[in-house]
């Protein structure tokens, strides 16, 4: 695999797996071909039959994920947000019959917010930082943000966070429950290690039919992706989105070459 770190720990009664995200020149950026290769980890775990759980962090310092790529955003139309390319990952990764823990630093931004959020449990590092910036990209969080994000801090604090596309520390992220816990960033993937194998200790099927259940509970349902995707699809083919994109790549292009 190119864009991810793959690392199997032993526990009491299994193993968890450590998934690092790894594209650290990209901030982790998500692209098409870390979705391809984080399916396939997800068949992987789905299937082996010592697995009890799995744990989801980025490479480096400076970022969980930093949102999906947008060199390739900005080329997608309507036919890529109908297929569904994020946001059928990320209802994978909720619907996954292996609990997730998400171990964030630094960004997690647009799509590598909306992947913790699809995550079972969140934890945060004091560097982490949060938000949802799609709509000044011309596009919405279609990649889930829209369902999960109220879910997590309610309506109100959603609707801020989604049209405004602030960005949060990791202490509001806390506060308004966007993550279980903030440590230090020298303790996150530790923390989440020690969640994941107390999960791991407790009855598999128990912690299996939970899951389910609790998902269940919160009303996650399929029909809500139709009404994202399909504006997502109106949004990609929009003249404002490849604008704003490309003022954003251009903006990003100059300060890598020092210009200001």
């Amino acid at each position: 695999m190119e864009t991810l770190r793959l690392e199997r720990r032993a526990v009491t009664a299994g193993e968890i797996a450590i998934v690092t995200l790894h594209r650290p020149e990209a901030r982790n950026a998500i692209n098409k071909q870390m979705i391809d290769e984080l399916s396939s980890v997800l068949d992987e775990l789905r299937e082996d039959p010592n697995a009890r759980g799995f744990i989801l962090t980025g490479a480096g310092d400076r970022a969980f994920a930093a949102g999906a790529d947008i060199a390739e955003l900005k080329d997608r139309g309507h036919k890529h947000a109908l297929r569904r390319i994020n946001s059928a990952l990320f209802r994978r990764i909720e619907e996954h019959p292996l609990p997730s823990v998400a171990a964030i630093r630094g960004y997690a931004l647009g799509g590598g917010c909306e992947l913790a959020m699809a995550c079972d449990i969140r934890i945060a590092g004091q560097s982490a930082r949060f938000g949802q910036p799609e709509v000044g990209l011309g596009i919405i969080a279609g990649a889930g943000a829209v369902q999960r994000l109220p879910r997590l801090v309610g309506m109100g604090r959603a609707k801020e966070l989604l049209l405004t596309g602030r960005i949060i520390d990791a202490a509001e992220a806390d506060r308004i429950g966007l993550v279980n816990r903030v440590v230090a960033d020298e303790e996150v993937l530790s923390a989440a290690i020690e969640i994941a194998e107390r999960i791991a200790e407790q009855a598999p099927l128990a912690v299996e039919v939970t899951k389910m259940a609790v998902n269940a509970a919160a009303g996650t349902s399929i029909p809500y992706d139709s009404l994202d995707v399909l504006g997502q699809a109106m949004l990609f083919d929009s003249a404002e989105k490849h604008a704003r994109m490309g003022a954003f790549l251009d903006k990003r292009s100059t300060q890598k070459g020092g210009g200001k």
